[in-house]
C-alpha cells in the first residue's frame, strides 16, 4: 500500500554494510589522506612537501606511467587470447566445455605466489620458453625474459586470464546465435561478423573482465617484484619501499593515494568506453 509501512525502507538493514565500509575503507582512507599532508618522515610538521616531491620528480611520474602501461598491456594481451578461447568454448560440445572450464579455473585454485615462482622457471635463460625457441631455431641465443616488461606481461597474462575469461564466457553464452547466423547468411565475413555482431554483444563482459584485469595487474605486488625484480619499479613496490624500508610514511601515503586514483581512473575510463560503445 502506497505510503504504508510496506513502502518504507528500513535503513537498519544496511547498517552492517555501512559500518563495515566505514571501518575498513572510509576510516583507513581518511587516515591515509591525513598522513599524506605531513611534510616530513617524522610527521612533526604539516605541509604539501610530500605531494610536491612526488609530482615534481620525473622519476615518480615515470613510475605512474609505467604502472598504467602495465595494466593496459595486461588487458590487451588477455583480450587477444580470451576472445579466441571464448569462441572455442562456445563452439565445442558440453564435454569439451567442462574440460575447458577446468583448465580456466585451475589457476585460481593455485596460489599466485606459486604461479609467479613457476614463471621464473619457465622464463629463465635455461627455461622452457628459451629452450623451445632455441630448438626451433627462432633465436640463436637465450633471451633475457626475466626482469623485463615483456616477461612480466607474459606472466600476468596467464595469471589474470581467468578474470577476463569468466565474465566474457558468461556474456557470450547468453548471445543469440541467430544473430551470428543471420550475419553470415547475409554475406558478412567471419571478421566482419565478429566486429559488427559478436564484439558489440559481448562488450559488457569484456568491460567487466578488463576492469578486473587492469585493477589486479596494476596492483600485483608479488608478480611485479618477483618477475620484474629491482629493475622495474611500479607503484606497489614504491609504496612498500617507502613504508617498510625508508619509513617515510607521508611519501608512501601519497604514492598509495596515487595508486588508488590511478586504478579508479582506469576503471572509470573503461566504464566510459562501455557507455560510449552502447550509445555510439
Amino acid at each position: 500500500m502506497a505510503g504504508g509501512t510496506g513502502d518504507k525502507v528500513d535503513w537498519r538493514l544496511a547498517a552492517p554494510l555501512g559500518l563495515t565500509y566505514l571501518a575498513f575503507f572510509a576510516a583507513p582512507f581518511a587516515i591515509l589522506l591525513g598522513i599524506s599532508f605531513y611534510a616530513d618522515a617524522e610527521q612533526t610538521r604539516l605541509g604539501l612537501d610530500s605531494w610536491a616531491k612526488f609530482y615534481g620528480d620525473a622519476f615518480y611520474l615515470k613510475v605512474i606511467v609505467d604502472t598504467l602501461k602495465l595494466g593496459v598491456f595486461a588487458v590487451t594481451a588477455t583480450t587477444l587470447l580470451a576472445y579466441p578461447l571464448a569462441l572455442l568454448f562456445r563452439a565445442v560440445g558440453p564435454r569439451a566445455q567442462r574440460v575447458l572450464i577446468f583448465i580456466i579455473l585451475m589457476p585460481l585454485l593455485t596460489s599466485v605466489v606459486i604461479r609467479t615462482f613457476a614463471w621464473i622457471v619457465i622464463l629463465a635463460r635455461e627455461g622452457v620458453v628459451n629452450q623451445t625457441l632455441l630448438a626451433l631455431g627462432i633465436t640463436a641465443a637465450p633471451l633475457n625474459l626475466l626482469q623485463t616488461e615483456l616477461g612480466l606481461v607474459i606472466a600476468l597474462t596467464q595469471i589474470e586470464m581467468p578474470l577476463m575469461l569468466l565474465p566474457l564466457l558468461t556474456v557470450m553464452n547468453q548471445m543469440d546465435q541467430n544473430l551470428v547466423d543471420a550475419s553470415r547468411a547475409l554475406g558478412a565475413s567471419k571478421w566482419r561478423t565478429f566486429f559488427r555482431v559478436i564484439l558489440p554483444l559481448t562488450l559488457p563482459g569484456w568491460i567487466a573482465g578488463a576492469t578486473l584485469v587492469f585493477a589486479s595487474a596494476t596492483t600485483a605486488f608479488i608478480s611485479q617484484s618477483v618477475i620484474g625484480g629491482a629493475r622495474l619499479v611500479y607503484l606497489p613496490a614504491l609504496i612498500w619501499q617507502q613504508s617498510m624500508v625508508v619509513y617515510n610514511w607521508p611519501f608512501a601515503a601519497v604514492a598509495s593515494l596515487t595508486l588508488l586514483f590511478t586504478v579508479l581512473a582506469g576503471i572509470m575510463a573503461l566504464g566510459w568506453l562501455g557507455r560510449f560503445a552502447r550509445t555510439g
